[in-house]
């Protein structure tokens, strides 16, 4: 897939101000500085389609962009900002809840996790919570490129032991870097091969 056309259509925290449910919708998640506005910005060819700031926890709504007039790309929230009031994370919460559990032409959540670390718990108990209520999704991990080679090959295997101890099978998965693209064409191919299928 080549994106050809991407542009802002509205912001909100109100779930029936979403555009009509009549296209696929794919919406990207992670925890604060996970590189989410990085990652949008390089699948869209754009340089700010999405803001990118040097403070967590910038984004505080639910964002649609439209994609070559055919889906849906939304950037929510992120997740586990500490200096963050708890006031505004409970609202966030309820409102990217609602939006995941009755977003009737949302086909799939990429969960965005940084490479670097090892397995968080917050990352696992989110998406054990997406798996829990039925909702398809997806693992990229971000900035590969901030590894260091020795790195490169051992993070995924720890991050699948993990996993392992609650899931089945591992959630398909992306491996990506916003810096030199890695990944852009695999996670794109998915997202057309799953549009394929839908039928409003």
């Amino acid at each position: 897939m080549k994106i050809n056309t991407a542009q802002f259509v509205i912001s909100n925290t109100d779930i029936t101000k979403c555009p009509e449910a009549n296209m696929p919708e794919y919406a990207f998640i992670g925890r604060s500085n996970v590189g989410k506005s990085s990652l949008i910005n390089m699948l869209t060819n754009r340089k700010s389609l999405a803001k990118i700031s040097g403070k967590p926890g910038k984004t505080q709504l639910i964002n649609h962009f439209l994609i070559n007039d055919e889906w849906y790309l939304v950037d929510l929230p992120g997740y586990g900002f500490a200096k963050t009031g708890k006031t505004q994370r409970l609202k966030w919460e309820k409102f990217i809840n609602e939006y995941l559990l009755k977003r009737e032409n949302l086909l799939n959540v990429f969960v965005l996790i940084d490479s670097r670390h090892e397995p968080q718990r917050i990352d696992l108990n989110f998406m054990g919570w997406l798996g829990e209520n039925g909702i398809p999704f997806s693992i990229v991990f971000t900035k590969l490129d901030k590894l260091r080679p020795s790195q490169k090959g051992s993070f995924y295997p720890q991050y699948k032991r993990e996993m392992l101890k609650i899931w089945e099978e591992m959630p398909p998965h992306f491996i990506t870097s916003s810096t030199d693209g890695t990944g852009k064409e695999e996670l794109l191919e998915y997202i057309e091969a799953i549009s394929e299928n839908y039928t409003p």
